[in-house]
This record gives structure tokens, C-alpha cells and sequence, in this order.
């Protein structure tokens, strides 16, 4: 059985606008490094030129997540890698901040997934063009 990803994306009102990451409905940032972990701005998960980092290649890539309150420059970041192998993306070989829990090993049916990357890319607020664009 597969793993469900739910990207959770920043709400015009929200005070700081991050990227949360729900694996099977389960907060990852916050299973592993608690409630005061951040994830990772729009604009560094959905660049406006060039595809995501989390958009999963036959290449192995380390992709940073999230990080504890302190920062991750100071304690480390949440990061898995992200490859895709035939029909199924796996996050995998997690490194983590200092006090961090290690999340699991995680696999997700490959259509599904890119689908939920689309949806997030799909109307993005946040990116300059939609938030000056006239009606």
C-alpha cells in the first residue's frame, strides 16, 4: 500500500507563509522535530523558474523539508531524498536536526504524487504575477 502525500500551503492571512508536508493525513515536520518546526517557504519549494526539488527524477536528490525553531542553519535541517523509481517516488535516507525524530521511510504511487505537486503549483498566491494581476 502506497503512502498519501497532502502538500498544505500558506494561506494569504498567514503570518508566515510555509509549505507543510501531511503523509498520510500525519504533520512530517512536526512528527520530527515538533510543533515549533517550519517548513520551507513557497518560493524555495515551487521556484517560479525551474521545477520543484520535489519534483522526483530517476536521479537522487536530497531535498530540505523543514527545520526546528532555532533555525536550520544552527541546528540542521529536516531533509529526505527524493527519487523516482519506475512507478513509485520514495523519500528515504532522512538527516536530521539535532533532538529530531526520524520520520519513515515513505512511498508513494508515482501519478498520485505528481498530482499533488501539480495542484500545488497550479495557483500559487504567493508568486508576484498572481498577486498583481487584475481581474
Amino acid at each position: 500500500m502506497f503512502d498519501r502525500l497532502e502538500l498544505v500551503l500558506p494561506q494569504p492571512d498567514d503570518r508566515w507563509p510555509l509549505v507543510r508536508f501531511l503523509v498520510n493525513g500525519e504533520d512530517v515536520i512536526e512528527g520530527s522535530v515538533g510543533s515549533d518546526g517550519r517548513g520551507r517557504s513557497p518560493f524555495a519549494q515551487f521556484p517560479v523558474a525551474g521545477a520543484s526539488e520535489l519534483r522526483a527524477t530517476g536521479e537522487p536528490r536530497r531535498v530540505n523539508l523543514g527545520e526546528p525553531e532555532c533555525d536550520g542553519g544552527c541546528c540542521g535541517y529536516l531533509s529526505a531524498v527524493v527519487q523516482r523509481i519506475g512507478e513509485v517516488v520514495l523519500w528515504s535516507d532522512w538527516e536530521l536536526p539535532d533532538g529530531a525524530t526520524r520520520p519513515m521511510e515513505y512511498t508513494f504511487e508515482a501519478a498520485a504524487y505528481e498530482a499533488e505537486l501539480a495542484r500545488a503549483e497550479a495557483d500559487p498566491w504567493w508568486r508576484p504575477e498572481a498577486r498583481t494581476a487584475g481581474p
